[in-house]
């Protein structure tokens, strides 16, 4: 498979926006998703999102902040990162979901190939 390609982060203040952006050589697994992990802290998953765009998942704490997406014309998933705050200061990833699972938790056990992440720094 080719490689995932994480893009897009950066430093921003509270309350800003970033959108990251993972690309892909096509949507060739049932699920894809964005995971994060903070110094000290375990990964964790943030969204998920089915192939056919039916159905998401986000964790509690990004709901209604972060939308993930797939743009089929650039090959990428995306995650639109809304009022950020500083405890979403992380590395963040992509990853596949291989198997036909549901595209919801445990992901983290279950993703396959990973990128090699982007930071995302909210300052307070």
């Amino acid at each position: 498979q080719v490689p995932l390609v994480e893009s897009g982060g950066g430093s921003v203040e509270a309350g800003g926006s970033l959108r990251l952006s993972c690309a892909t050589a096509a949507y060739d697994t049932n699920c894809m998703a964005w995971f994060r992990q903070a110094p000290g802290k375990e990964r964790e998953a943030v969204a998920g999102l089915y192939r056919s765009g039916s159905s998401t998942y986000y964790t509690d704490s990004v709901k209604g902040r972060f939308t993930i997406s797939y743009d089929s014309a650039k090959n990428t998933l995306d995650l639109q990162m809304n009022s950020l705050r500083p405890e979403d200061t992380a590395m963040y990833y992509c990853a596949r979901i291989p198997g036909g699972g549901k595209c919801l938790p445990p992901l983290v056990e279950r993703a396959g190939d990973w990128g090699q992440g982007t930071q995302v720094t909210v300052s307070s």
